[in-house]
Formats: structure tokens, C-alpha cells, sequence
């Protein structure tokens, strides 16, 4: 069975039992496969560091590290998000079946290993990676950096470009991300909140768009590029001057005057002269009415 690519398949198998890879080896390479092997753990995560496969064929039983830590330590690497980790044991128990998929794997196969059965199965789970990484790249594409966290802030996915711009979680700057991130998302937001995030010595910023069944918060990283274009657009819509379309972009992303002012350097009485400007070209008499407009306006950007 081949997979009818012009690139040749990346496998990193990961065993302790040479016998098992040896046969394994030859079934991949007679589909076309090139292998990459590791014999325990740590040689996988060193493999790991310099090249990233389009699949990991994991021995869930191993000395020093075994296969649910291995895959654990692997999914940190925001490079293996959406690479499938496919656990090999002779263990079918639920236990260890489950301990599998809650480390990151997403299928599993018994030993002895069945080449055709473990081919076809990697030949689903490698079409479905490259659907997802291909949707990700065509949102990066058209300018929608999209991420997704979970309630304590650890990344779950992002877009190629997120990754990019975000610390991984073996850099340095890697726990205060998260641990604003998680602060940030115990308040009770609303869609197009907007939370000011430094990262890789880069100001950015947040924005909260959605929560995906219950556990996946769902959010857009915006450079201060995206910010500029905003504030321009209701700048040119509404005829404000700079700093107006600054506090009413603000005013969209749910900002008090505190906070408006805490981000502009100015004062909240000084925000608020600004927003009495604001209200007033908007035709509107509220903060609501004048948040509801601009986030209209926003939305046809």
C-alpha cells in the first residue's frame, strides 16, 4: 500500500524491541515510507528538535521514559500539534488504551502488529493531519490568526503564524504568557473582548472570540498592524480624529475609561472628554450605542 504523494512520508517509530522494529521498518519502506527510529524516549525528543515527522508510531511500554510520557513531552512542541501519535502495545486493556489517547495519541494498535491494518490506519490519520494543517495555513492565509487554549492558558492549537509568534513552553517568557492568559479568562468575556499581550519582546494583543465545546477558548492574536487598520477604518467611517478612534476601538473591545486610559497614557477624565466627541459624530448617547457601531463597522473589515 502506497500513499500517492510526491513527498515521501516521514514515520518516527519509537520501540525498544528491535525484532518489532525491524519488521515494522521494512513494511514502511516497501510503501514508500522513509523511518526514522528512536529506541527509547529521549532519543525521541532529541529527534524531535531538528525534524518533525508526518507520523509517530509509539511503543506505549518502555524503560527510562515510556510511550504516554513520550507523547506527552512530544504534543509540548506546538511543531507536533497536528501530527498523529499512533501507540503500539500488546496491552488492549481500557486502561492503557485510555492512558494512550489522553496523552495526545489517536489511535492505537495491538501487538503483533498488523502492517496492513497499521498502514491503513495511518493513511487515514495522515489525511486528516494534512486536511487540518491545510485549513490552518489557509487561515494564516487570509489573515485570521487564530489559536485555541484551555482554561489554565496552555496552547491546544494555533495557526502556523501563531506559533511562530508565541513562546513555545520551553522559552522563558513561556509561563507568564500562560499565566495571563489564564488570569484574563476567568473574567467573564465577551466576544471581541481585547486583552494587551507582550510576547517574544513584541507588543500584541488578544482577542477572546469564542468558547468551543466548553473547554477550547478560542482566540485571535492581532500585532499592532491590526490595531492601526482598525482604528484607521473607524477613524475614515466616523471623521474622528486619532485619538477618538483610538478610545472607541478601545470602547469595542469592552475597555473601561481606566483601563482606556492605562493603555493610551491619559487620563479617564481625558477619556471621557474624547468620548463626548465620540458620541456625538456617532449620533448615539451611549457607550453601548457607540460600541455597537463600531464593532459593525469592524466586522465588514
Amino acid at each position: 500500500m502506497k500513499l500517492h504523494e510526491d513527498r515521501k512520508t516521514v514515520v518516527m517509530v519509537v520501540d525498544d524491541a528491535v525484532d518489532s522494529i525491524r519488521m515494522i521498518n521494512d513494511a514502511l519502506e516497501e510503501a514508500g515510507m522513509t523511518v526514522l527510529v528512536a529506541l527509547e524516549g529521549n532519543q525521541a525528543l532529541t529527534i524531535s528538535q531538528n525534524i518533525t515527522p508526518d507520523v509517530v508510531l509509539m511503543d506505549a511500554l518502555m524503560p527510562h521514559m515510556d510511550g504516554f510520557e513520550t507523547c506527552r513531552r512530544l504534543k509540548e512542541n506546538p511543531a507536533f500539534t497536528d501530527i498523529p501519535i499512533i501507540f503500539m502495545t500488546g496491552l488492549s486493556d481500557t486502561e492503557h488504551v485510555v492512558m494512550g489517547l489522553n496523552a495526545g495519541g489517536v489511535d492505537y494498535v495491538t501487538k503483533p502488529i498488523n502492517t496492513t491494518e497499521l498502514l491503513a490506519r495511518m493513511d487515514v490519520h495522515l489525511a486528516n493531519a494534512r486536511m487540518t494543517r491545510s485549513a490552518r495555513s489557509a487561515l494564516d492565509t487570509a489573515g485570521q490568526n487564530l489559536f485555541a487554549v484551555d482554561r489554565e492558558g496552555n496552547l491546544l492549537w494555533g495557526t502556523p503564524q501563531v506559533c511562530r509568534c508565541l513562546p513555545d513552553s520551553s522559552h522563558p517568557e513561556f509561563p507568564d504568557v500562560r499565566a495571563k492568559l489564564e488570569e484574563w479568562l476567568s473574567h467573564n468575556l465577551e466576544p471581541g473582548h481585547v486583552m494587551p499581550l507582550r510576547a517574544l519582546d513584541t507588543p500584541r494583543s488578544v482577542e477572546y472570540l469564542a468558547l468551543v465545546d466548553g473547554r477550547e477558548y478560542l482566540l485571535r492574536l492581532k500585532t499592532p498592524q491590526n490595531q492601526n487598520s482598525a482604528a484607521a477604518a473607524l477613524r475614515e467611517r466616523f471623521q474622528l480624529t486619532l485619538r477618538e478612534s483610538d478610545v472607541l476601538l478601545w470602547i469595542a473591545n469592552g475597555k473601561t475609561n481606566r483601563e482606556i486610559g492605562q493603555i493610551l497614557d491619559m487620563s479617564p477624565r481625558t477619556v471621557n472628554k474624547h468620548l463626548e466627541q465620540v458620541f456625538r459624530k456617532l449620533g448615539v448617547e451611549n457607550r453601548t450605542a457607540a460600541a455597537a457601531s463600531a464593532i459593525r463597522l469592524l466586522a465588514t473589515q
